[in-house]
């Protein structure tokens, strides 16, 4: 194997039911008074409480911020940032879904180098200090955030979600516990579990996959194909439940790491426009995309498709990469992910923005890791397929 490639993770993951336990004498580590990045949604479950009552067996004292209401905006971060500032925290602790741990994350890298958190988009700015310790919390089966290292936040001044990459962004301990996940509605299950698979797919397919990336890209693929219906359909199955903590947290792992592609360039304009959630936005694409891609990343899209297949059943590369693509559509369907349309945004407003959603693809630069490459036109016309777009499985684009 003639090839260098990088893998990065979290130093510490605790990974199984009740992990959440741990997280007082891990916080302990690290500092003496935290700052707990959430939403409110997170505190009327109890969970913020629950933090709190571990942290302060641990004797580490805890201050919160409640303020993410939607997708990451620099909004939050400032408001947590000058949270964290005027308590004097020195150890932040994100719970929630990906808008609370990205938000947490960007709040890590500022709190120690300064700046606007789009100064680091493009590595216009390194990170030269280290970040303020993080560890992040998932409540759900699907970013994968706890174990990436890039943020996504919106800029309100323009309506750009900046995706910021760099190894600072890494949270230093991820705490995965699949009964937390017990609490998400069949909606956010299946959202989020989509969400999931697309990361642990176009982690396998792009142009930047390495053999560690596929191991986790492949087993997270399974996982989610086995178990994401049985979450969706039964909530309190904490084996499903447990498998698809596991399946995200691999495929976060491996798209970090193999970076993702044509589906996440073109989902995050859909997610600053039209304040679509990043699951959905990801879920609705999916399908489209790898009906456009299909052709030029077969024998990959064919392992998927296999996973759907009995064991001993013996299909051929091609029938397998449409059984992949028939599959992701079918699951969308059986999972109630709508088009764009279904989602209630306005076609006229749509239109008039799809060169600009094109050209911020394009210039995120994840589109170029899809193993077609598109061009700014090709996108536009996928927007548009993808706005009315039939999850049926007689039509897949050849």
């Amino acid at each position: 194997m003639d090839m260098l490639a990088v893998f990065r993770m979290p130093r510490t993951i605790h990974y199984g039911r009740s992990a959440l336990e741990r997280i007082g004498e891990e916080t302990a580590h690290y500092g003496s008074k935290a700052l707990i990045i959430s939403d409110e949604v997170m505190s009327s479950l109890g969970y913020i409480s629950n933090v709190r009552d571990y942290l302060a067996t641990a004797k580490v004292e805890s201050v919160t911020y409640l303020g993410v209401a939607s997708e990451p905006t620099d909004v939050f971060v400032t408001e947590a940032l000058e949270l964290m500032e005027e308590k004097s925290c020195d150890v932040i602790i994100s719970i929630g879904g990906g808008s609370c741990i990205d938000t947490a994350k960007a709040v890590s890298v500022l709190a120690a180098n300064g700046g606007y958190i789009g100064d680091y988009t493009n590595r216009n700015k390194t990170i030269t200090k280290a970040p303020i310790a993080h560890i992040a919390i998932p409540t759900t089966a699907g970013t994968g955030s706890e174990a990436t290292d890039a943020t996504v936040i919106t800029n309100t001044a323009n309506d750009v979600k900046m995706m910021i990459k760099q190894p600072a962004f890494m949270p230093e301990v991820a705490i995965v516990d699949p009964l937390l996940t017990i609490s998400s509605p069949k909606h956010v299950t299946a959202a989020t579990g989509i969400d999931a698979l697309s990361h642990a797919i176009e982690a396998y397919i792009s142009r930047q996959s390495q053999p560690m990336t596929d191991t986790l890209a492949l087993s997270a693929m399974k996982l989610i194909v086995d178990h994401i219906e049985a979450a969706y359909e039964h909530g309190e199955n904490l084996d499903a439940r447990g498998a698809m903590a596991l399946g995200a947290l691999q495929a976060g792992i491996a798209f970090t790491n193999a970076s993702v592609c044509l589906v996440h360039g073109m989902s995050r304009p859909i997610g600053a426009l039209f304040h679509v959630p990043h699951g959905y936005s990801n879920a609705m694409l999916l399908p489209a995309v790898l009906e456009f891609s299909q052709e030029h990343c077969r024998e990959r899209l064919a392992d998927l498709g296999r996973f759907f297949v009995p064991t001993k059943e013996k299909v051929d590369n091609q029938t397998a990469a449409d059984i992949a693509v028939n599959e992701v559509k079918r699951l969308c369907k059986e999972l109630q992910i709508p088009n764009l349309r279904g989602w209630g945004i306005d076609e006229r407003s749509y239109e008039s923005v799809i060169k600009k959603m094109a050209l911020d693809a394009l210039d995120s630069g994840s589109p170029a890791n899809n193993p077609k490459v598109p061009t700014r036109l090709e996108i536009e016309s996928l927007y548009r397929i993808c706005f009315d777009y039939n999850y049926s499985t007689d039509n897949v684009m050849k």
